[in-house]
Formats: structure tokens, C-alpha cells, sequence
């Protein structure tokens, strides 16, 4: 019963935490991540990245690994071979490699799954900007748990997995004038311990990576731009034939 009744407790402050961060940061410039979700190379280095980095603890459960193989162009031999760490069989989803009981001793609770990750954060280019601002915005802060913070989703409980590639940054901090009182805010991030990426590479990494999430939320958008034209040449030729037919059948009527 006091164990049911600590999740009920977890639940609700984590459903009222989450509109509250975003709130918070509601009027956050997001930068572009100008994606090109048709680059099937870039999204073959975004799984890759997803999967070396990301599926230790957040899975992919509605996508499969033959599904991807078959939208990325990817032979299932590669497949299996350099992407398939948690599964034997291509035909299953990216589960997490984790367990749940790892997952609640480290983190408290079992990291979301990151299927839909980009549609929950946005419509159209919102949610790819989103991830790829969150991305890039962790900055060292040693009052939080893994010493580091967010400017995107203040107090994160997640650490920075791309620290060794980024580097490490620290906040800019500026005091501003509120009427008559002044308080500090940090207006942007410095880079103070470079990374093995310089700052376009890792970009280049993290708008991959993104934009393998794009897909991820949405596999069918492949096959539904393929299916686009056949469909709209279907429409047109009945529409054809159904203005000659309206033609023959009022070609005897007076008007």
C-alpha cells in the first residue's frame, strides 16, 4: 500500500513539474536544426548515434530494427551486426538495454521512451528545434545530481551523454534590471573544456541524431511521399473522365 502510494505521489509531481518546465521556457529561442529528413546518409549517422549513446537507457519500442533497415537503407547483415546491442532478432523493437530496476536505483524512474519524443515536443520543425536546442544547451551546475543543468528544461535529471564529444560548458550570466531590483540570468553558454568534436562537428552530430528522431516518430512518411503522386495522377485522370462523362451526359439536353 505505502508503495502504491509513492508512485501515485511520483506521478502526480511529475505531471505537474513537466507544464511548469515548459512554461518556464515557453519563450526559450530555439535554434534551427534545419534537418533534411530525405538524407538517408544523415539518418544512418543519427542511428548510429542513437544507438551508441541514447538506447543504454531510453528506448525505441514502436520502431523496429527491420523496419529501419528498410527505410534507411540498410543491409540487415549491418543491422544486426553494429546496431543490434539489446536484441537477437531484427523483427523486435529497440528495446532499452537497461532494466527497470537499474533504471529506478540510478535515475528514480525508468527514462521515456523516445518514439514519439519529436511530435510530443512540437509540431511541424518545433520538436526537431527543441531536441536540438536541449541538445546542445547542458551546462556545468554542481548543486545538481550529475553536476550539470539545462537551459531548455531547467534542473533536468539527466546527465550530459554528449560531454566527452561537446566539451564542457558554463553558463554567461548577466545581472538585468527589473524595475528596481536586479537579478542575475544566464544569457547564453561558453565553452570552457573542448570536446573531440569542434563546435560544427558536434553540431553536425546532435541535427543527425535529431533528425533520426524525426523519422523515428513518423517511419510511414517515406512511403507516404512515394504514394503522393500516384495518388494525386489517380484523382486527376477520373476527374478526367468524369468531365468527359459529364459532357456526354448533357450533351443532349437543352440548356
Amino acid at each position: 500500500m505505502k508503495t502504491s502510494m509513492k508512485k501515485t505521489i511520483r506521478v502526480v509531481l511529475l505531471a505537474l513539474a513537466f507544464p511548469s518546465a515548459l512554461w518556464a521556457n515557453e519563450e526559450l529561442h530555439l535554434d534551427s536544426a534545419d534537418i533534411d529528413i530525405n538524407n538517408k546518409a544523415s539518418l544512418q549517422r543519427g542511428a548510429q548515434t542513437f544507438v551508441n549513446n541514447c538506447l543504454s537507457c531510453h528506448s525505441a519500442k514502436h520502431l523496429r530494427y527491420s523496419r529501419m533497415a528498410a527505410d534507411l537503407e540498410i543491409p540487415a547483415d549491418q543491422v544486426k551486426a553494429n546496431l543490434m546491442f539489446a536484441s537477437d532478432k531484427i523483427g523486435s523493437g529497440m528495446e532499452v538495454a537497461i532494466t527497470a530496476e537499474k533504471a529506478a536505483k540510478w535515475f528514480g524512474t525508468l527514462p521515456p521512451d523516445l518514439s514519439v519524443m519529436a511530435r510530443a515536443k512540437g509540431d511541424g520543425n518545433k520538436g526537431a528545434d527543441w531536441l536540438y536546442t536541449y541538445l546542445r544547451s547542458f551546462y556545468r551546475d554542481d548543486k545538481r545530481p550529475f553536476g550539470v543543468n539545462n537551459l531548455v528544461f531547467k534542473d533536468v535529471g539527466m546527465p550530459n551523454i554528449f560531454w566527452k564529444l561537446q566539451g564542457a560548458q558554463e553558463p554567461v550570466v548577466e545581472m538585468v534590471k527589473h524595475g528596481e531590483h536586479e537579478e542575475s540570468v544566464i544569457t547564453g553558454l561558453k565553452l570552457v573544456t573542448p570536446g573531440t568534436q569542434t563546435p560544427e562537428e558536434f553540431d553536425k552530430t546532435v541535427r543527425d541524431l535529431v533528425a533520426f528522431l524525426v523519422y523515428m516518430g513518423e517511419p510511414a512518411q517515406f512511403q507516404r511521399a512515394d504514394m503522393g503522386p500516384w495518388v494525386l495522377a489517380y484523382l486527376f485522370f477520373f476527374l478526367a473522365i468524369a468531365i468527359v462523362l459529364k459532357k456526354e451526359y448533357w450533351r443532349d439536353i437543352p440548356h
